[in-house]
């Protein structure tokens, strides 16, 4: 059987390109299958430190049944056209993955997937009642958006968010909008820079588009902040015949380590950006969920001829299934983004924008009301960690809805794996953010009663962890 995943080798020591394949050990398929799976497993994954969680995906994938391994070898003497060289670059999704993982499990607790536990506004599902009986409602709508929706943002954007004279674009959500900004400004050869820990979508939406080889994975500093000293040492000192960077993107406050980010450190950022002829993106799906009255940074955003501003509805008013986000841009880019707004979804759903369009109306002070009732949760999910694995291990808090913890061990897929097995709580391994020997723990997604009986079991699990170390997790795959 021959996998390939991505579009390089396994082992770091060979680049993209090579004709080199790193052969991996046979491995015995689950008990209850008669037979090895024959021939060597070839995988190839991208030399980033997503690569731990890649390649414990692939293995699930190749060696689950004896079925997934006859449909490989099927595939692989096929005669057929093979998927695109970018889409076989690009990472397994995470989430999918946890999904597949979950499928089956009764009674798994999740502190994963980041959602919120409330419902809409209130006026949201009466905006949706009525407009299911409005003509326009079924028809075609504005590329960029309903004239309406993008009026109401525009004022919020500049009430709000301290930016004005930007264009307004309506997507299928904050992951479109980023997809829509990578298509637009960045070519498969430009190099771009992500900070790890990363979103795992931004990364997979450059690796899609063809710039797997050129993504450059900045440092954070000791606070996990993006380490701006590096990078404007990296801006001016390219080599010459080296390719210019052409866009950052940071979120904030961040996903996954829900960090947020000093309103002057997103303004040298920005400047240094600009000093140097660069594409500044910053994500804000997280805006609503800032700590200030705790004496954390309060939000806040950047414009320029250079920025671009990705947001969402779906955290701050639990609307993640009906899939609304939208950019703030410079009017440059507009015409460049209209061919793929035109291209890929034509327009946004308008029942979607209606409702969107609803829940603006309920105000930031609804919204605040929400962020405000999370407060218990975090300190829930915080004690649980610190109990088990003392105060140092947590990362973030103070933005978002999110910390990253330092696990005692390094492998955090197989962690991830048992948490999900034994304690019966799921998590989002590190690897799969840049971080590997780390997990995501979310603290949004339950309400209280139920976050408590979930960090209660993640406490367990971490202390366990703790005391026994990797010989809990049973014998590593292949072994």
């Amino acid at each position: 059987v021959t996998m390939r995943v991505g579009g390089c080798s396994l082992f770091r020591g060979t680049p993209q390109g090579s004709s080199a394949w790193s052969p991996l050990v046979v491995r015995r398929v689950r008990a209850g299958v008669p037979a090895l799976v024959g021939g060597v497993l070839e995988l190839r994954a991208r030399r980033l430190p997503i690569l731990p969680w890649i390649r414990a995906a692939a293995a699930m994938t190749a060696c689950a049944s004896g079925t997934a391994a006859r449909r490989v070898h099927d595939e692989a003497a096929s005669s057929a056209a093979p998927p695109s060289k970018r889409v076989r670059a690009t990472d397994v999704p995470c989430i999918v993955t946890m999904q597949e993982m979950l499928r089956g499990k009764e009674g798994v607790m999740s502190l994963a997937q980041g959602i919120v536990h409330w419902l809409p506004p209130p006026a949201v599902a009466e905006a949706v009642a009525k407009a299911a009986f409005e003509p326009d409602t079924s028809a075609y709508g504005a590329d960029d958006g309903l004239p309406a929706l993008r009026e109401a943002l525009t004022d919020k954007l500049r009430v709000e968010n301290g930016l004005d004279n930007v264009r307004v674009m309506v997507t299928a959500g904050a992951n479109q909008a980023y997809t829509n900004l990578v298509v637009a400004v960045l070519d498969a050869e430009d190099p771009s820079v992500l900070f790890a820990p990363y979103y795992f979508n931004h990364l997979m939406a450059i690796q899609m588009t063809g710039g797997c080889d050129r993504v450059v994975l900045g440092p954070v500093n000791k606070d996990f902040l993006p380490d701006i000293d590096w990078l404007e040492t990296r801006l001016a000192t390219t080599k010459s015949g080296d390719a210019h960077i052409k866009m950052v993107t940071v979120v904030n406050p961040c996903n996954p380590t829900g960090v947020a980010m000093p309103a002057e450190h997103l303004q040298r950022l920005s400047a240094v950006c600009s000093k140097h002829g660069v594409w500044l993106a910053v994500d804000n799906t997280y805006e609503n969920f800032s700590y200030e009255d705790e004496g954390h940074p309060a939000h806040t955003c950047v414009s320029g001829d250079h920025v671009v501003n990705v947001f969402s509805f779906s955290k701050a008013y639990g609307m993640m299934g009906w899939r609304v986000g939208y950019l703030a841009y410079p009017e440059r880019l507009h015409g460049e983004l209209m061919k793929v707004q035109d291209t890929i979804a034509i327009c946004p759903s308008v029942i979607g924008q209606k409702a969107a369009l609803a829940a603006l109306g309920a105000g930031r002070s609804w919204v605040r009301e929400q962020v405000k009732g999370l407060a218990e949760n975090r300190r829930i999910v915080r004690n649980a960690i610190e109990e088990a694995l003392g105060s140092g291990s947590v990362v973030g808090g103070s933005g978002a809805i999110y910390f990253m913890l330092r696990l005692p061990v390094q492998d955090d897929l197989r962690v991830v794996e048992w948490l999900t097995a034994k304690h019966r709580v799921c998590v989002i391994p590190g690897s799969a953010c840049g971080a590997p020997g780390m997990v995501r723990v979310g603290y949004a997604n339950l309400e209280t009663a139920r976050c408590r009986e979930a960090s209660q079991r993640l406490s367990d699990g971490l202390k366990e962890l703790a005391a026994r170390g990797a010989a809990v997790l049973g014998p590593a795959p292949g072994t």
